[in-house]
């Protein structure tokens, strides 16, 4: 795999591109990182190649080399940047907060320039997003990623690397402790890396979701879609196993109170409920599912929040009760799990920190790998829809990755050695350094 590798000199070193040479005498371009260097120190950025073992000397200031990212024109109207790694063709938008899935920040566009297909092709879905605590029945459904815009800010950018910082504030939803929170976002992409690399930071929090006390815990999620009918990815693995149970009993609570609400007399209702009472007529289960939990939104105003409030506690009372009976049990799956078989085409999966979607049929894989585990995720692949997700969250919303860990994301045709690409995930270089 092409890594990529970050070392300090200890002198100041000027120009932005120096030049290496490793033991093979091969030459490798070393990027200078303005936010990582001081004075009386020079950190560098270098991508290379190898096999368990290489030395770089550094030669000298270098020019702009012929081969490294590049930026491309871009398809959405939000979008901050379109880059071609090398490895991946992708585009970060900054959203524009107008409650649908074409409304979100992240990356609404991905895929491998070799395999050249988009795994976000319509932009209504986006890599990245994070929802819980703001995101649940509790909070009045907040969705940050498709109810607010973000600022990025270019930490670093140059032919190596790449690093962007989102940063936001969610809006307000019906919980007090949760209100006028800010994130930030570093994304940090490599040339030819197989694998992209992020963290979230949040303030401070602590709530109580599902019934229990969450402190600093976020749901991060990560869609794609392959059109009605088809699966990008149709298996989950979990490193080691996979214990789940399958089915989202709140996912179908959820679509009995909008069938009550939007049935029940109401002569003086709001616009914007009319508008959601169009949208949801006629066959439920072929609804889009944001229509589902956007009707007991705080930020669309459809509703009242004293009647959010009242009727999602219902939703949740209801939804506890079915999560836990006897005959919901756990699931221990040695070999991958084919979600789309299950109930709801929905599996919670217990605590990991290295996990898996692949295609039994094309090979394409996508690994994460998590510096700490997230103690649930939710995995859907939809097949009616095409939609696949990938989200750190137990049942109801209750999320579970806490604030501040690293994620890598590995895709590529993986589907036989994705655990051992996991393992490189979680096992950077060692880098030492001495005197040349």
């Amino acid at each position: 795999m092409c890594e990529p590798v970050i070392f300090t000199v200890e002198e100041d070193l000027g120009g932005d591109l120096w030049l290496a040479r490793t033991d093979a005498g091969d030459e490798v371009t070393c990027q200078r990182l303005a936010s990582r260097s001081a004075p009386g120190r020079t950190t560098f950025a270098a991508v290379v190649t190898f096999d368990k073992r290489v030395e770089l000397t550094l030669v000298g200031p270098a020019a702009q080399p012929r081969d490294g990212i590049r930026e491309g024109r871009a398809r959405e109207a939000d979008a901050f940047v379109r880059l071609d790694t090398g490895y991946f063709d992708l585009e970060m938008c900054t959203g524009t907060a107008g409650g649908t899935g074409s409304s979100k920040w992240g990356l609404r566009h991905f895929g491998s320039v070799a395999e050249g297909v988009d795994l976000l092709p319509s932009g209504d879905n986006a890599i990245g997003g994070f929802y819980g605590p703001f995101f649940t029945p509790e909070n009045g459904l907040v969705n940050p990623p498709e109810h607010t815009t973000v600022d990025v800010e270019v930490v670093e950018r140059g032919p190596v690397m790449h690093h962007y910082r989102m940063r936001g504030t969610v809006p307000d939803g019906l919980l007090d402790e949760l209100r006028g929170k800010r994130f930030a976002i570093d994304w940090i992409f490599t040339y030819g890396t197989p694998y992209f690399t992020r963290v979230y930071h949040v303030d401070d929090f602590q709530t109580v979701i599902n019934g229990r006390s969450i402190t600093n815990k976020i749901t991060v999620g990560d869609e794609f879609e392959g059109g009605k009918g088809e699966l990008l990815f149709d298996r989950f693995a979990a490193y080691g196993g996979t214990r789940y149970r399958a089915g989202d009993p709140y996912a179908e609570e959820l679509v009995k109170m909008v069938a009550e609400t939007t049935a029940a007399p109401r002569p003086a209702a709001s616009p914007k409920f009319e508008e959601f009472r169009r949208l949801l007529t006629g066959d439920m289960r072929s609804a889009h599912w944001d229509l589902y939990w956007r009707l007991f939104c705080a930020w669309e105003g459809a509703l009242e929040d004293d009647e959010i409030r009242e009727r999602l506690a219902r939703v949740r009372a209801a939804a506890h009760v079915r999560a836990d009976l006897p005959e919901r049990a756990w699931t221990l799956a040695d070999e991958p799990v084919e979600v789309s078989a299950a109930p709801d085409e929905t599996i919670f999966p217990g605590p990991a920190s290295k996990t898996a979607e692949f295609h039994t049929g094309t090979g394409r894989t996508m690994v994460w790998w998590t510096s700490a585990p997230s103690g649930a995720f939710q995995i859907v692949q939809r097949r009616q829809s095409g939609w696949v997700n990938w989200g750190t969250n137990g049942e109801n919303e209750c999320p579970e990755l806490p604030v501040g860990v690293e994620i890598k994301t590995a895709y590529g045709m993986f589907r036989d050695t994705w655990t051992d690409v996991a393992d490189q995930l979680a096992t950077p270089p060692l880098v030492t350094g001495g005197a040349g």
